[in-house]
């Protein structure tokens, strides 16, 4: 009787234990973490912040000049310079998390004062940690609309 207790109470705490692995709503907050540090490090600057959140097989790949144009990690870090404040006229948001097992994709939305960022990313799970490993990306110029101002007399 107490091995078949043992053998039941070790099976509850095993199954206990996988689920929080597998746990999405866990899953999803880990994402989030991710994503949060890329948008950081791209409000920031932090190539440090930026890599981190990246595998290290990541790719850009967005069209421009009539061609698909690809950007490995390594040279896409090169771009930044040493991390600054975060301008005020800049601002990020996750749009969409969508999660199968160990894969997801999402979709993040960056403003400057010129342009609307769309980014979509692909994420893997790699040892329990969620890593952004591809992303395509487009831009559009803000529209610049005049407002007519009342004059005061």
């Amino acid at each position: 009787m107490r091995k078949a207790l043992l053998f039941i109470s070790l099976n509850f705490f095993f199954l206990s234990a996988n689920a929080q692995l597998n746990d999405p709503g866990n899953d999803w907050s880990l994402i989030q973490k991710t994503l949060n540090l890329y948008l950081d490090g791209q409000a920031t600057g932090d190539s440090i912040k930026v890599g981190q959140s990246f595998h290290n097989s990541w790719q850009l790949k967005y069209f421009a000049d009539n061609k698909l144009n690809i950007v490995r990690k390594s040279d896409y870090i090169k771009g930044y310079k040493a991390p600054n404040p975060r301008s005020p006229n800049w601002s990020g948001r996750i749009i969409s998390i969508d999660i199968t097992n160990n894969v997801a994709a999402a979709k993040v939305e960056i403003s400057t004062s010129k342009l609307l960022f769309i980014d979509y990313f692909n994420l893997m799970k790699i040892n329990q940690d969620w890593f952004i490993v591809d992303k395509i990306s487009t831009r559009i110029p803000h529209k610049m609309v005049e407002a007519v101002v009342a004059k005061t007399k």
